[in-house]
């Protein structure tokens, strides 16, 4: 009992909490503080941990890095392509002044205006003066003075005239020339020397298809381990200097340039044709491919016991080692000199001919490139050639134009022709006319004398046509616009050999025959300058085509 009794008494007199002992509330707090403190101690070291960075955190930072690489390399990219186009700039500011450094070498620059060919450049200041150069459209020269109507020039090592008229000066000759200016390959061979140009970047012997001459400039498509490549082919880059420059003149040495184009030279000495066989042995006319004319020249290629393997043109084949049929060395320099005539040189299939030199004068006819032509004369931006003589007493004039660049004018040789012999053939009216044209070849090389009928002292175009066929007991006409209305008409596909082709002057009316040999080939009395001779069937185009065999 007492003790309830005192425990009562206690509980209401007083609410001070007993000494000692910590209420239950606080208890509970204590505890729950302490719960947060160490979920926060847990974040603190789980963000520690992680570098305090939450996901979130972590990706926006990943993204401003990101950003931040892209900008610094964008604007690296910037930074490289400015200065590789500074480095572009600074390169074609070089380029640039070394091109006006090329036009600036000039002090009173000339630059030739034509729409093609050449300009001449004659001895003196006169149009019927020697021409010793020619000059191509955009090339330029040094003026030197005037006189008159002619300027003083100087243009790759020649020193001469040319026409005013074809001439641009000051500052827009200047301006046009900076334009021009290009890589070119400036050929360094001595002035009696050439330098071979080639099909292919190689050495082969039947490789050359022509040669450049000593300061002669062309412009450079490619530079090759060795070799430069021009637009006519491959020339040996140890002979030029590639450098930035403008074209010039070109030098005309009259006939030493003839001879200078063939390394080890041969000259035909027969008075008709020397044959040139396929294989170094006399086979008759099994191996017969090509004939030297008489003083045609070829280069030696080489020896092979009695025979020489030459080049002469297209050809490449052997002819006989005998000094009484070919001349070499000294002699045929000689004789190289005293034969070279100047040529028209035709490179495209078919030329125009006019009878006067200027396009108002209509095409009459057209040559082929298959042939060389005889010069008459030069005029600036024309040519006049000698075609054949015919047999009529006045022959129409022969005008060609050089302003295309479809024509060489220069000194050269005769060189080979293709020729093959026509077999003996059995069937009768075959065989008939293989036996008319190898009698008319037996002639060739005889003169051409106008107005006669020997085969042997002379005969014109008609003359020769009328004795071959009186041989054989055909009778025909004496001139060939009569000859040319006997027979019977054939087209060039039905031609065969021992049939006439006649050709027309500028008025439409025949005045020269040939004979068909075959292969594309004609035998004729040409002119005085060439006699009897073998041609090309379309050396000028031809008017009619008859069969007066059959």
């Amino acid at each position: 009992m007492t003790d309830k009794s005192d425990n009562r008494a206690v509980r209401g007199r007083s609410r001070r909490k007993p000494q000692g002992k910590v209420p239950q509330p606080y208890l509970y707090l204590a505890a729950a503080a302490g719960l947060i403190l160490l979920v926060v101690i847990l974040i603190i070291v789980i963000r520690a941990a992680s570098g305090g960075r939450t996901a979130e955190e972590e990706t926006q930072e990943t993204v401003e890095a990101t950003v931040e690489t892209t900008l610094d390399a964008e604007a690296l990219r910037q930074s490289e392509e400015a200065e590789q186009q500074r480095l572009e700039e600074a390169s074609r500011a070089a380029e640039e002044a070394d091109r006006q450094a090329v036009v600036d070498a000039y002090t009173n620059l000339g630059l030739i205006q034509l729409e093609g060919g050449y300009l001449n450049v004659r001895r003196t200041p006169a149009s019927d003066g020697d021409i010793i150069g020619k000059m191509q459209p955009n090339s330029v020269c040094e003026i030197l003075g005037q006189e008159g109507d002619w300027y003083h020039i100087s243009s790759g090592g020649v020193d001469g005239y040319i026409s005013t008229q074809f001439v641009l000066t000051g500052e827009e000759a200047r301006a046009a020339a900076l334009a021009d200016v290009q890589l070119r390959a400036i050929v360094n061979v001595s002035e009696d020397d050439s330098l071979n140009i080639r099909q292919t970047p190689s050495l082969e012997e039947s490789n050359i298809v022509g040669q450049a001459l000593a300061g002669e400039r062309y412009v450079v498509e490619e530079q090759l381990d060795g070799w430069v490549k021009i637009a006519r082919g491959y020339i040996s880059a140890d002979y030029v200097d590639v450098k930035l420059a403008l074209n010039e003149a070109r030098k005309m040495d009259l006939k030493a340039m003839a001879i200078s184009r063939y390394h080890n030279l041969l000259i035909s000495k027969v008075t008709d044709y020397l044959n040139v066989r396929k294989t170094p042995a006399d086979e008759g006319d099994a191996n017969i491919i090509g004939k030297l004319p008489s003083k045609a020249a070829a280069d030696i290629l080489g020896q092979e016991g009695d025979w020489y393997k030459i080049q002469s043109g297209s050809i490449t084949g052997y002819v006989s080692t005998n000094p009484d049929y070919v001349a070499t060395g000294q002699e045929a320099s000689d004789l190289a000199m005293s034969t070279a005539t100047l040529m028209a040189i035709v490179n495209t299939d078919k030329l125009n001919v006019r009878k006067e030199p200027n396009t108002d004068s209509g095409v009459w006819t057209q040559i082929s490139k298959e042939e060389r032509y005889p010069v008459v004369s030069q005029l600036d931006g024309w040519v006049q050639i000698e075609l054949d003589a015919g047999d009529m007493e006045d022959s129409d004039a022969a005008y060609i134009s050089t302003r295309d660049n479809n024509v060489e004018v220069r000194y050269a040789l005769e060189e080979a022709i293709k020729f093959s012999p026509l077999e003996e053939i059995a069937n009768q009216q075959a065989a008939r006319r293989t036996k008319i044209v190898n009698f008319a070849l037996k002639y060739v090389g005889n003169p051409y004398v106008w107005g006669g009928t020997s085969l042997t002292r002379g005969a014109d175009c008609s003359g020769f046509v009328q004795s071959v066929m009186k041989n054989f007991g055909i009778s025909l006409p004496r001139v060939s616009r009569d000859q040319s209305k006997s027979g019977r008409a054939v087209t060039s596909s039905q031609m065969r050999p021992g049939d006439l082709i006649f050709y027309a002057n500028s008025s439409g009316t025949v005045n020269h025959v040939a004979m068909y040999i075959g292969n594309g080939q004609v035998v004729h009395a040409a002119s005085k300058r060439s006699g009897i001779r073998i041609s090309t069937w379309n050396y000028r185009t031809p008017y009619r085509i008859r069969n007066v065999i059959d």
